[in-house]
């Protein structure tokens, strides 16, 4: 059912709208009524008194598909964490709500007091975050280590069911779970390959839907840094969708990658399923997406085709590290400068003297400007191999939908 109009605040869709789903739930014997939009806790109290079903927003039904597919411990806890989150603003109200009698979903809190119910959501929010912020110092720990033994990593990032599970095993001769279901993938898969001389790291992450929950986007912070630290972002997009709906997927893609600050990232795009569609479809639809993105390839994971000529766009874009020559004055800060370049960058070569330390270092080109800027604040200098080639990162904007989907 679809309603057009400004929402109500007692049903969040009309009065009358709300009686014929009431009407339509007796007759069809629904025991749940899902809306494609994020409802009050009072909303969602009326219409489960009127309705007699379960009554979940486009939140609860998210974080229930992840209840389903997590299957590590820090997917369930983040999880958690953002089901807490949802919860905290909203504790006051459902503790009035059920009092006033048991509805689905409003079940068993009448006994708490508001400030108990607060209390134990915030002490079980401050346990998760600490667990969580221990995973995302393991994962800092493992970043450096990696960048010290010369591995590059590439990060999968795309829509949800968009293959990108499929593409990681194409690539890496994996086995992770795959199927039509979405968000499959809730916890990061890492593998080891190789292109030409270069040592890769692959890693799968957690696919990307439009509209997330912002608490979700916060709970799940520490698997979307593998996206913001790797060296290279393989873009995946179902091709065997209509182009509208694959570019309203891309656009979420972009849009997510900007919000979490990897746009500087570089980007290759796999436009995957062209086993689904007819060769000429997919050369028209590789032509039409040009307009948004750059270094893409047609593919088929499933099929393996296309996965060589991939990896050779990939090994084309990764970033070769800049090597430079620096000088630093033996002034009270040098020490803090040279720990900062030894944890951005691989320090080739160093020579003290009572004038002065110069060495060589090898970096990312991305990090480099942190590294100047480092070096001249401590008043030493740095001279360049190569300047860094710019590139361009194309945005699309998205448009919100306007209609009330239940």
């Amino acid at each position: 059912m679809e309603q057009i109009r400004e929402a109500d605040p007692n049903f969040q869709i009309g009065p009358g709208k709300a009686e014929e789903l009431a009407r339509l739930c007796k007759e069809l014997g629904a025991d749940v009524v899902i809306f494609d939009n994020e409802m009050k806790t009072v909303q969602i109290y009326n219409l489960a008194k009127l309705t007699g079903a379960l009554i979940l927003d486009r939140f609860q039904l998210i974080l229930e598909i992840f209840l389903k597919r997590a299957s590590t411990r820090e997917a369930k806890l983040q999880i958690q964490l953002a089901k807490l989150r949802y919860e905290y603003p909203r504790a006051r109200e459902r503790v009035r709500l059920a009092r006033l009698g048991e509805q689905p979903g409003f079940y068993g809190l009448g006994k708490y007091q508001v400030d108990v119910y607060y209390q134990a959501i915030r002490r079980q929010m401050h346990h998760i975050k600490r667990v969580l912020a221990s995973v995302r110092q393991r994962r800092s720990t493992l970043r450096y280590h990696r960048q010290r033994l010369g591995f590059y990593t590439v990060s999968l990032a795309g829509y949800t069911n968009a293959g990108k599970s499929t593409l990681f095993n194409a690539l890496t001769s994996e086995g992770v779970p795959t199927n039509l279901g979405l968000f499959t993938t809730l916890s990061t898969t890492t593998r080891a390959i190789s292109i030409g001389k270069r040592k890769l790291l692959l890693i799968d992450t957690v696919g990307f839907v439009d509209r997330l929950p912002i608490a979700l986007v916060e709970a799940f912070r520490s698997t979307l840094e593998e996206t913001i630290f790797a060296d290279l972002i393989l873009l995946i997009l179902d091709l065997s969708e209509p182009t509208g709906e694959i570019e309203r997927k891309l656009s979420t893609c972009i849009q997510t990658i900007q919000e979490i600050g990897a746009s500087s990232v570089p980007m290759v795009t796999a436009l995957n399923k062209i086993d689904l569609i007819s060769p000429a479809d997919a050369e028209e639809k590789k032509r039409h997406l040009s307009r948004f993105v750059q270094k893409s390839v047609l593919v088929s994971s499933l099929k393996m085709t296309n996965i060589e000529l991939l990896l050779s766009e990939i090994e084309r874009n990764l970033e070769s590290p800049v090597e430079a020559a620096f000088v630093l004055p033996p002034s009270g800060r040098v020490q803090r400068s040279l720990s900062l370049i030894r944890e951005m960058a691989t320090v080739l070569d160093i020579e003290y003297s009572n004038s002065q330390i110069s060495g060589k270092l090898a970096a990312y080109p991305r990090i480099i400007p942190k590294i100047v800027a480092e070096i001249n604040g401590a008043g030493g200098e740095i001279t360049l191999d190569r300047q860094k080639d710019l590139r361009d990162v194309h945005i699309m904007a998205d448009v919100p939908a306007s209609k009330t989907r239940f």
